[in-house]
């Protein structure tokens, strides 16, 4: 391995372990509240005490580390990492400096956001693994419709899920790390040395978050992270096309149906509007189950984390075998949506 990759590994590492351990002691210090989660009473929110929401600056700080390394000594230009990341980390940043953007507003600029991205980088979907949908992408509208669409799930999917100590963080390092595999066995060197940079950040970062949190990822994070794992889902889908969409799929479905099952249940079960948080997700539900049991907060807290991102992986472990087969991933992403519709439904019976 060449000695100057080496030697930015150890930096990003050392470089994460000093911004979380010394930012926070300024925090502190200066009694600084814009990055500060100190609302206990919303519904996603499930910590007792105060906690730095700082742990998507660190992120985002390393990954422009990364980005000017790739510049500087590969020559190569992740165009699409840096407009798209740094945008929605911007745009996630603002919450967490308490400029409290509505709704409506945020969403809205998240989409005029996406088009604009989407067109700058010349992102489609030709082949999606269903005839007539592929057919329907053959219109320039409909195409940049379905993935904005497609972004936007996986943005909104990551900073839904985010809340719980190492929830998101584990997830995307088990999405990125079977990315990473797939790159290297494909001799896709350069994506898969950026990919495996990005797991060295957030593995550095998940130190603080998890299993007790010093530091949140915050909105900014999360927005981060849901981009970069959109793009690397994309651009390794590009490369190998003989890989199924839909064992892509199988790799974003929790982070997607989480959305999707959210927006139909909130809209059609509930009639209230899809957009405004409640505390009725997947994982807000397994918390309570395991609060009942054991009465330890922080446990039930990261056990979630556990049990969540562990069955998730046991899941996805048979599609790793077919991924080339699409037959067999088209129907295992069925058996996916129903087990998680399974899960819900007895998560919710046991919180009653």
């Amino acid at each position: 391995m060449d000695l100057n990759n080496i030697i930015l590994f150890f930096f990003l590492i050392v470089f994460g372990l000093f911004f979380y351990k010394y930012f926070l002691i300024f925090l502190n210090k200066y009694n600084i509240d814009l990055l500060i989660d100190s609302e206990f009473r919303k519904p996603q929110a499930f910590h007792q005490s105060p906690i730095s929401t700082s742990g998507g600056i660190g992120i985002f700080f390393s990954f422009l580390i990364l980005f000017f390394y790739s510049l500087y000594f590969k020559q190569i230009f992740y165009y699409e990492y840096l407009s798209f990341c740094t945008l929605f980390f911007f745009l996630g940043l603002s919450d967490d400096l308490k400029l409290n953007l509505r709704p409506k507003l945020r969403l809205l600029l998240m989409i005029i956001s996406l088009i604009f991205l989407v067109i700058l980088n010349k992102f489609y979907i030709q082949n999606t693994g269903i005839a007539f949908l592929n057919r329907l992408l053959e219109i320039d509208i409909f195409s940049l419709f379905f993935v904005c669409l497609c972004f936007l799930f996986i943005i909104n999917g990551s900073n839904l899920i985010d809340g719980y100590n190492g929830l998101l963080g584990i997830h995307s390092l088990i999405i990125l790390i079977n990315l990473f595999f797939i790159n290297i066995l494909g001799e896709n060197w350069d994506l898969a040395f950026f990919i495996f940079s990005s797991i060295l950040i957030i593995g550095t970062f998940l130190k603080y978050n998890f299993p007790k949190a010093n530091v949140f990822l915050g909105d900014g994070g999360a927005y981060f992270l849901g981009s970069f794992i959109a793009i690397t889902t994309i651009m390794t889908s590009k490369a190998y096309p003989e890989i199924s969409p839909f064992y892509f799929c199988i790799l974003l479905f929790y982070l997607f149906f989480e959305v999707f099952f959210s927006f139909i249940r909130k809209l059609l079960k509930e009639k209230k509007s899809p957009i405004h948080p409640d505390g009725k997700h997947l994982h807000m539900l397994l918390y309570k189950v395991l609060l009942k049991k054991n009465k330890n907060k922080l446990q039930s807290n990261y056990s979630v984390s556990l049990i969540i991102n562990l069955v998730y992986l046991i899941l996805i472990l048979p599609p790793i075998f077919f991924m080339k087969n699409g037959m067999f991933c088209k129907y295992y992403s069925v058996v996916l949506f129903i087990i998680y519709l399974f899960s819900y439904k007895i998560s919710n019976e046991k919180t009653k």
